[in-house]
């Protein structure tokens, strides 16, 4: 069977490649193509385009990137209607995937949605698009099925999270020597230009403590500055830098679920444009931004966003991390997020919705 699968950003990238292969276990047969990163590209995936034409994020940045964005809708639509896929895979990446489930499901093709985007979170209605155009909805966050069960959605599978699969592939070699802080600042553009500087300035308030940014080698030009002299970067690998490292300032996104899963104290961080920060500080549902404190129900990391998200408060709260004898528990959150398998759930169920 045929399978087109869209991934548009870093994380999306790397648990829809785990899908992927996992489907590949279940048809023999199995024909991808779509559109996403590297990893994808590794797991035999065609792919039409990369990573650096989706990754918008904000307002402001899709206004200004609209004949971008247009461009491809139409390439994806007319690859889709070229490949004839048995199903649509839409990874998250809901500003671009939410439009692509209702063109899909309107043009006769079945459509599955691998990591459910967080309408809970802002702009609830989306909700209704789910129901009109999805015909199956893999949740990774617990409480995610009972949102669209009260919405009279009966579609919804709660599979687990796919970090849960991938958090121990690969794991990098115990090595002796000073532990290092980790510094993430993002996987979009806009994101690290935003924290980057925030964080390098951040290192040099610790100048006996050595910090690793992880890096993204697509963005390469983004990490042309002047690092401190106890600042070094590491590309590609952001699972060996968090295993190496005793504290981290994370960007809000999947990475902060990542670098709980290790066990890693860490500090959450954020800031945009003052008109995203506004538009979304109206529309957002939730107390918090960050992956950890909305699976947990409550604070169990610090997030600093916008405002407060500056390099004395940053400073602060990694001096905590580094002083206090007792790490963060993260026990009860890998509690609710469930056993590892998400990726094989996911197939098992996309499979059978393309038969």
């Amino acid at each position: 069977m045929k399978y087109y699968i869209i991934a548009g950003e870093a994380s999306g990238d790397l648990h829809a490649a785990s899908l992927v292969k996992k489907i590949a276990e279940l048809d023999a047969h199995a024909e991808f193509k779509g559109v996403g990163g590297e990893k994808l590209k590794e797991a035999n995936v065609e792919l039409l385009f990369g990573l650096e034409r989706l990754a918008f994020m904000g307002f402001y940045e899709v206004i200004k990137n609209l004949r971008t964005v247009r461009k491809n809708f139409l390439e994806v639509k007319k690859d889709i209607l070229s490949f004839k896929p048995d199903v649509v895979i839409l990874t998250d990446y809901p500003g671009f995937n939410l439009r692509m489930s209702k063109w899909s499901k309107q043009n006769g093709f079945k459509v599955a949605y691998f990591i459910s985007p967080q309408i809970w979170a802002w702009n609830e209605k989306r909700v209704e698009i789910i129901k009109k155009y999805v015909d199956l909805v893999l949740c990774v966050l617990p409480f995610e099925k009972a949102f669209y069960e009260k919405h009279g959605y009966p579609n919804a599978h709660f599979i687990g999270h796919p970090l849960m699969d991938v958090r121990d592939e690969h794991q990098p070699e115990v090595v002796s020597g000073q532990k290092t802080i980790a510094l993430l600042p993002g996987s979009r553009k806009q994101e690290i230009r935003k924290l980057l500087p925030l964080m390098l300035k951040t290192a040099r308030e610790f100048p006996a403590e050595k910090f690793v940014i992880a890096g993204i080698s697509r963005l390469k030009e983004l990490y042309t500055v002047e690092l401190p002299e106890n600042v070094s970067i590491v590309f590609d690998k952001s699972a060996e830098v968090l295993h190496h490292s005793k504290a981290a300032v994370v960007c809000s996104g999947t990475a902060t679920l990542e670098t709980a899963l290790l066990h890693i104290p860490q500090v959450v961080v954020y800031k945009t444009s003052w008109l995203n920060y506004q538009i979304g500080k109206r529309l957002s549902k939730v107390d918090f931004i960050s992956l950890p404190n909305l699976i947990a129900g409550e604070k169990i990391v610090e997030e600093l966003i916008q405002d407060d998200c500056t390099v004395e408060r940053i400073s602060v709260e990694l001096k905590k991390l580094l002083h206090s004898p007792i790490s963060q528990s993260y026990n009860s959150l890998i509690e609710k997020i469930g056993e590892k398998g998400a990726s094989a759930k996911a197939a098992a169920l996309i499979f059978n919705l393309a038969r």
